[in-house]
């Protein structure tokens, strides 16, 4: 088995993209939710040619992980889309960061992780925000350790069932100050 590669993904690869995210969505939380409510929401969600137009617009970008040829997991990010008053247009946001059960805890999270905050702040510091399940403590735990804090909740629908979300932010100020250290650390490197 290769080493996992991480790349861009380009509008012509939205099938690739909507089978991993559906794949990824249902083995963490299919079990929670009724089947059609499941169903309706994969249809919508992740849908290709939607996919396809996301894929193309240039304010935000989508990483596969694959091994072997085959998507192990994915990131998506954007503008912030997120139901908060303090969310302005020159926000983004981590939409979506999911690899599949057997690719967990190999660091690959936190490499992709890094991949689109860094394309986030391409143009400069900029507030990141994320929309976390209320009961997802290992991802809660993950964004603290990357500077994310708590600061509103709200209903994310799936189907006719609405979930406790969490949403967390990453001030700008964070980014700014992390990025000498992270300058200084590559030259000692």
């Amino acid at each position: 088995m290769s080493e996992p590669a991480i790349r861009r993904a380009s509008p012509g690869e939205a099938e690739a993209l909507a089978g991993v995210a559906a794949e990824t969505f249902v083995e963490t939380f299919g079990h929670l939710y009724p089947p059609q409510d499941l169903a309706a929401f994969l249809a919508e969600a992740y849908d290709a040619e939607r996919l396809r137009a996301e894929l193309a617009d240039p304010l935000g970008a989508a990483w596969l992980a694959e091994a072997d040829g085959e998507a192990i997991g994915y990131a998506q990010v954007g503008p912030c889309g997120l139901p908060h008053p303090e969310v302005t247009a020159g926000c983004g946001e981590l939409r979506r960061l999911y690899f599949r059960k057997a690719w967990q805890n190999r660091g690959l999270g936190g490499r992709l992780f890094a991949q689109a905050m860094a394309w986030l702040q391409r143009s400069g510091p900029r507030d990141v925000w994320i929309g976390v399940w209320s009961e997802n403590f290992g991802a809660q735990r993950f964004y603290c350790r990357h500077g994310f804090e708590k600061v509103g909740e709200y209903g994310f629908r799936v189907g006719r069932t609405v979930d406790h979300e969490f949403i967390l932010r990453r001030r700008a100020a964070s980014f700014a100050e992390a990025a000498p250290r992270a300058r200084s650390e590559a030259a000692r490197a």
